[in-house]
Parts: C-alpha cells; sequence; structure tokens
C-alpha cells in the first residue's frame, strides 16, 4: 500500500519524513508532499517555491506537481527537492501554499484520494509545529501551521508525527514532551540507511540531527546560529503521534489559519504577524538583501583545516557540554560556505576518521 506524508516544514523536512516512513512501514512505497521552501543558503530567492519556478515537473494529481530527479529550479531559485527525488526512495509532490489554506487543502485531499489512504502522516522534524505561537525561540511557524490548518480544512484523516522534539532549535524539548503524549515509536540506526548519503551534500541540520538521535549519539551538538548545543537525547531519537486536533488546539497560528481560511500566502503572513508578533517571511526578505557570503578557495579549506583545533577549543571552552556539531556549523565557523565546505566535509571524513560521527562531527576523537 502507498503511504502519504508530507513534510511540514519544507527545506531539509524531506530527509526526516523518509526516515520517519521507513521505520513506520518499512519498504513500502511512498509519497511525500513537500514545500520548496528552503534557506537563503540553498535558495536566494525569499520564500516558497511555486509551480512556475521550476521546470520538468510531472503531473501528480490535478492540484499536484511530482518533483523529479529531471526537475529543476528556475534561476535565480534554487532548490534541494530534485536531487532529492532522485536520491530518496520516495515520490515527491510539491505543495502550493501561494492560494492559502483552500487550495493546500485541495492538494492534500486529491492526493490522499488518489492513494486512497486511511491516514494523511503530517510529518515535523523538532516539533515547532506543536509550538502555541508565543515562544521567544519561534522562528518559522508559518509553513507548518498552513499544513495543520489545510489537513483540517480537507476534512481528511490525519496525524502529526512529531520527531526529534527540540531538534530544529527552536521550541526546546522540555517545552514540548509535557503535552507530547506517550504515544510514540523510537528509531532506529536502521532506519537511517535510506538517508544518510544526503548529508553529504544537504545543509539539513535538523534531520542531521534526527539521524545522529536515532544511531545513538548522545550529548550536546552545535549548530550554526546558536549560542548553545542541541541536546541528543533519547526523546530525540522518538518519534510522537499525536492527532490533528490536538495540534489545531494547541497551535495559536494554524487554528487562526484554519478558521478565517485564508487564501493567498500574503493573507496567511499577515495573520502570523498578528498571532506570532513576527512574519519570517519579512525575514526572509531582509536577509536576502544582506550581501551574501561567497564559497572560498581551496587553499582557505587548508587553513580551515589549520584552525580547527583552535576553533574546537575556543567552542569547548565555551560550553563544556558540546560533543558535537554539524559539519555546516563547522564550516561557516571557519568562515567557508558553498563548495568550500563540502570540500572541508570530505576532507574531515578522509583525514580525521575517528571524529567522523555520522552524520556529525565528534569534537575530540573517543578515547
Amino acid at each position: 500500500m502507498t503511504q502519504l506524508l508530507i513534510a511540514a516544514g519544507g527545506g531539509g523536512d524531506a530527509i526526516g519524513t523518509t526516515l520517519v516512513h521507513h521505520a513506520l512501514h518499512g519498504d513500502e512505497p511512498a509519497v511525500v508532499l513537500s514545500y520548496s521552501w528552503e534557506r537563503l543558503v540553498v535558495d536566494p530567492v525569499p520564500g516558497p517555491r511555486a509551480e512556475r519556478d521550476f521546470t520538468g515537473l510531472r503531473p501528480l494529481t490535478a492540484r499536484v506537481s511530482q518533483i523529479t530527479a529531471t526537475s529543476s529550479a528556475v534561476a535565480p531559485a534554487g532548490s534541494t527537492l530534485p536531487r532529492l527525488a532522485h536520491e530518496l526512495p520516495i515520490t515527491l509532490g510539491l505543495l502550493n501554499p501561494y492560494r492559502g489554506v483552500p487550495h493546500l487543502a485541495g492538494q492534500i485531499a486529491e492526493a490522499a484520494e488518489k492513494y486512497a489512504v486511511d491516514e494523511v502522516k503530517v510529518v515535523d522534524v523538532g516539533g515547532d509545529v506543536f509550538a502555541r505561537g508565543d515562544e521567544p525561540t519561534l522562528l518559522s511557524p508559518l509553513p507548518d501551521a498552513l499544513v495543520i490548518a489545510a489537513c483540517a480544512t480537507a476534512g481528511v484523516p490525519a496525524r502529526l508525527f512529531l520527531a526529534g522534539p527540540g531538534l530544529d532549535c527552536e521550541v526546546p524539548e522540555r517545552d514540548l514532551l509535557p503535552d507530547a503524549g506517550t504515544d510514540y515509536v523510537t528509531l532506529t540506526a536502521s532506519d537511517t540507511r535510506s538517508v544518510e548519503h544526503v548529508f553529504d551534500w544537504h545543509p539539513s541540520e535538523a534531520s542531521a540531527l534526527l539521524a545522529a538521535a536515532a544511531r545513538g549519539l548522545r550529548g550536546g551538538c552545535v549548530v550554526r546560529d546558536t549560542g548553545r548545543p542541541v541536546v541528543l537525547s533519547d526523546a530525540g531519537a522518538r518519534v510522537y503521534r499525536i492527532p490533528i486536533d490536538r495540534v489545531l488546539a494547541r497551535n495559536r497560528l494554524a487554528h487562526a489559519l484554519y478558521v478565517r481560511d485564508v487564501d493567498s500566502l500574503d493573507a496567511a503572513e499577515q495573520v502570523s504577524r498578528d498571532v506570532c508578533g513576527f512574519s519570517e517571511l519579512q525575514r526572509e526578505r531582509e536577509r536576502a538583501l544582506r550581501p551574501q557570503e561567497m564559497g572560498s578557495s581551496e587553499g582557505s579549506v587548508d587553513e580551515a583545516l589549520n584552525d580547527l583545533d583552535l576553533w574546537v577549543k575556543e567552542l569547548q571552552a565555551t560550553d563544556a557540554e558540546a560533543r558535537y556539531a554539524t559539519f555546516r556549523c563547522v564550516a561557516e565557523g571557519l568562515g567557508l560556505t558553498g563548495a568550500a565546505a563540502r570540500s572541508l566535509r570530505t576532507r574531515l571524513v578522509e583525514e580525521r576518521p575517528r571524529q567522523y560521527a555520522a552524520p556529525l562531527f565528534a569534537l575530540s576523537a573517543p578515547d
């Protein structure tokens, strides 16, 4: 039977969703609906991508386009989804939020009808979908909230699968677990095999942390843009099953989007301002106007390797709990981006294999 899942946050959530699908259903075929809504390091154009931003799409349903390995984002936009369509054992469908909740609901309902699924599984890595909306650390509530509102509008049986609470560096694990319940499945290392190769090139940190937790890594992991390590705990390897009505009751933004039945992304953005006090889309627009760093030369990779031990020493002095770092954090901490960052990762794996704690970098070699 084909399973229907939704990668609620876009970006790298398709990777985490594939991991969760394997834990739940093994090698059964899966269709994953996802936004193409990625960080500026991948897509320099703010906001999500729509069908007009791609070439090489195929029809999946009347309203849903399939992204394939031969699809491509139209420059200057970028997207990792075509490569993920090639490398992940799933079928990828594109969610388009520009026409708001009714259109998203129609996309979900059509896919659910086509594949005759008993339940639509909404997967979120980290758990900001289960936020109330007033958390001071909340950064990107809108994509997830739109999915929840659309599922409720579509009227299809749906359930949230909250994977790795706290691993997206937004709402801490301690704030999510009391209301997450006790209905969960625990991921294992075997569940990561279908996605582990993707981290060689994909910049997603939340999905990398989920894979790390599933592989049994425990302790603090430093990620980019934060002053504190994310703690890999036993709960980080769990996937909590939560009814959509409970999510709708807790997530104030999702509830407001559902009640108002907003029919455009612009209207949804205004609701986010009203409920959460900010617009992540506006933040993206402002960041896009700043000068972007360019990838450094290969010679700078050599310099970064020479500076690595001092960087690690300073990092550990700042926080003694730090045991790991994401490769993206290491690269950006040493001033590398783009191709140079990928080159640094390759060389670290080759030259410091004892510090390769897949898919993370261990700050010190094991004894």
